[in-house]
């Protein structure tokens, strides 16, 4: 399977999914987890967007505050300003694909300009599989938590 499919793939997933999760549901803290699904999505959105857009000059396309509320160190717990919505976390998402799936061959040959900690990664491809493979599991602990919030 391609890296570019193998990233669609989980992609689609993930958009599928949350496509019709309940809003209030995205911000239920569970004490089984260490924070909510709307944190989660975000972080999948944030962190492809770290890695993969680095080395693109102002391609950049997320809001700013992305990284105040979606970075690993944060918790939802802790947020001092309003989260996007489900509906603007998933137009976000689209377009990141969108992009994502424009790069060229040569990108995707490429080596990566910072050391990662997962594996050995060194080209973009590389980076491709490891974030589609996050992406995965995240999906999987999201389906989970939606299962145990909805029991509580």
């Amino acid at each position: 399977m391609s890296v570019l499919k193998q990233f669609n793939l989980a992609r689609t997933s993930l958009l599928t999914f949350i496509k019709d999760l309940d809003e209030d549901l995205l911000d239920q803290q569970s004490k089984y987890f260490d924070n909510t699904i709307r944190w989660y999505i975000g972080n999948i959105l944030f962190i492809n967007e770290k890695l993969l857009f680095v080395s693109q000059k102002n391609s950049q396309k997320i809001p700013q505050e992305y990284a105040e509320l979606f970075s690993s160190d944060k918790k939802a717990a802790d947020w001092t300003i309003k989260a996007p919505s489900l509906e603007q976390l998933f137009e976000d998402l689209v377009d990141q694909q969108n992009r994502i799936n424009s790069f060229g061959e040569l990108f995707w040959k490429s080596n990566v300009k910072f050391k990662v900690p997962y594996g050995s990664v060194e080209t973009h491809e590389d980076l491709l599989i490891m974030l589609s493979h996050r992406e995965a599991e995240m999906l999987g602990k999201i389906e989970v938590m939606k299962q145990v919030l909805d029991n509580e």
